[in-house]
C-alpha cells in the first residue's frame, strides 16, 4: 500500500485548499506538482488503470474488498469500492454530496466510505468540490451553476449511472437545489413518443400538467431522481427571528447581521438574509420557491422521489430549527414528544413525509411566528412533501459543534454523528 501525500497548486496570492492525504492501494502512485491541478507521475500501465476507473465500467481489477478514491476532473472525489471493481459490477446510482460555507469535498469523507461500504455494488458517490472555502462566499447562484457543471462532467465519466441523489450540508443544501434547477429536464416516455403534436395539443391543453406527468418523466441530468437529503440547510435563510441562532434572538443583533452578512461571507450573504435585489427581482431564496422560465425550481425538487431534511432541534449555533426543517415555530416537535432510539441515539423525532397540511392557514400565523418571506417560502416549499428528522446532541460531549456534528464532518471531532449518518444510509433508497 502506497500513500500519496497531494499539496494545493495554484497561483500564491490564491486561498489555497486545505493539504489533504489520499491513500491509492495497489496503485503506488509518486506525485508531480502542476498548473492548477494535481498530477500524477504513473507508468504506462497504471495511467490505464486510473483511465479505465474514472472513466466508466470497471476493466481492471484492483484487489478485492478495497475502497478506491479516484481524483476527479474538478478536485472532487469519486468514491466506490474495489470489490465492485473485482466483479466488473457497475453501480448505477450516483450520489453527489456537497459541502457547506468554508467547506470542502473532505467534509463528507465519512459519509461517503460509509456509503460506499455498507453499498458496496450499489452506489458510486462523489464529493463535491468545485465549491470549495472561500468560493462559498460567490452566491448561491454562481455556486449552483458551477455544481451543476461538475455533476454534468461526472455524468459524462460513469455512462453507466441511471439515478442521481444528492446530500448536502448547510448552504450547500441551497446550492443543490439551485443546480437541480438548472439540470431538470423531460424526457418522452417510450410508450408515448407516438402521440403526435397535433392531437396533444387538442386534447389535454385544459390539463397540461396531468398531460405532461403522464408523457414525459423528468430527469437531474439525465437520470433519474431518487434521494434529495439535506442536513442542518437554511432553507428559508437566516433572516427572522432565532434563524442564526448565535445572536441569541436579539432583535438589534439580527437586524445589525442582515444589514453586514455581505461584507463578511459576500453575495451569499445577501442571500443568506434576502437582501439581494439583482435586477430589481425577488432575493434570490424567494424566487427558490417556484419554477421561473429556464430554472425548474419546484419541478426539480419535485421529481425526486423522496426529499429529507435532517435539522438539529438544539445546540446548532449557525442555523435555526424552523430554516433546517421547513417549518413554522408552532410546527415543532414539542419536548414531550421527542424520543430516543437505541439504535440511533441522537435522533430525536422523525415526521414521515408530509407537507404539514396547514399551509392554507398561513394567515393566521404571519406576523406572530414568521415574516412574509419566511411564509411565502415555506408554503413554496411545502408544495412538495418532505420527511423532516429531528436531531439532538443535547447529552453528548460534541454538542456545541452539533452543526457539524450531524454530518461528522471529521470524525475525531464530530464521531457522535456517526448514528445521523447511519439513519441515512438505512432508509437511502436505490
Amino acid at each position: 500500500m502506497t500513500a500519496a501525500t497531494i499539496f494545493p497548486v495554484g497561483p500564491a496570492n490564491s486561498f489555497a485548499k486545505p493539504i489533504s492525504t489520499m491513500v491509492f492501494f495497489n496503485l503506488g502512485l509518486g506525485l508531480k506538482p502542476g498548473k492548477e491541478k494535481y498530477k500524477f507521475s504513473l507508468n504506462r500501465n497504471k495511467m490505464e488503470l486510473i483511465r479505465k476507473l474514472s472513466g466508466g465500467c470497471f476493466v481492471d481489477r484492483p484487489r478485492a474488498g478495497q475502497k478506491v478514491e479516484v481524483d476527479s476532473v474538478n478536485s472532487g472525489e469519486d468514491v466506490f469500492d474495489a470489490a465492485s471493481a473485482e466483479a466488473k459490477v457497475c453501480p448505477e446510482h450516483l450520489i453527489i454530496m456537497v459541502n457547506g460555507i468554508i467547506g470542502s469535498a473532505a467534509d463528507w469523507r465519512y459519509a461517503a466510505d460509509q456509503l460506499v461500504k455498507r453499498l458496496p455494488d450499489k452506489v458510486i458517490v462523489h464529493r463535491s468540490e468545485c465549491n470549495f472555502s472561500r468560493l462559498t462566499f460567490d452566491g448561491v447562484d454562481r455556486m449552483g451553476e458551477r455544481l451543476a457543471e461538475e455533476v454534468l462532467d461526472v455524468v459524462k465519466r460513469w455512462p453507466e449511472v441511471r439515478k442521481i441523489s444528492f446530500v448536502a450540508h448547510s448552504l450547500g443544501g441551497l446550492v443543490a437545489r439551485y443546480a437541480i434547477g438548472r439540470l431538470y429536464e423531460l424526457f418522452p416516455k417510450m410508450e408515448s413518443s407516438g402521440i403526435t403534436g397535433k392531437s396533444s395539443s387538442r386534447e389535454h391543453s385544459s390539463n397540461s400538467t396531468q398531460w405532461l406527468e403522464q408523457c414525459y418523466e423528468a430527469r437531474i441530468a439525465g437520470l433519474e431522481p431518487v434521494n434529495f437529503i439535506t442536513f442542518a440547510t437554511p432553507h428559508l435563510g437566516s433572516r427572522g427571528h432565532k434563524q442564526l441562532p448565535f445572536l441569541l434572538g436579539f432583535p438589534f443583533l439580527e437586524r445589525s447581521a442582515s444589514q453586514t452578512a455581505h461584507w463578511i461571507v459576500g453575495r451569499s450573504g445577501k442571500h443568506l438574509f434576502l437582501t439581494d435585489n439583482d435586477d430589481g427581482r425577488p432575493p434570490l431564496l424567494l424566487q427558490m420557491v417556484n419554477d421561473s422560465d429556464d430554472l425548474k425550481f419546484m419541478s426539480a425538487l419535485r421529481s425526486f422521489r423522496r426529499r429529507v431534511a435532517y435539522a438539529n432541534a438544539n445546540y446548532d449555533h449557525v442555523v435555526g430549527w424552523r430554516t433546517s426543517s421547513i417549518r413554522r415555530q408552532c410546527e415543532l416537535p414539542k419536548s414531550d414528544l421527542l424520543v430516543r432510539d437505541e439504535k440511533y441515539p441522537h435522533i430525536v423525532y422523525v415526521e414521515p413525509e408530509t407537507t404539514l397540511g396547514i399551509q392554507n392557514k398561513a394567515s393566521s400565523v404571519v406576523g406572530k411566528q414568521t415574516s412574509d418571506l419566511e411564509e411565502v417560502m415555506i408554503q413554496g416549499l411545502t408544495q412538495v412533501p418532505w420527511e423532516r428528522v429531528d436531531v439532538s446532541f443535547h447529552k453528548s460531549r460534541q454538542r456545541y459543534v452539533a452543526h457539524t456534528t450531524i454530518q461528522v464532518k471529521s470524525y475525531w471531532l464530530n464521531s457522535d454523528g456517526a448514528d445521523v449518518v447511519l439513519h441515512m444510509i438505512d432508509n437511502f433508497l436505490l
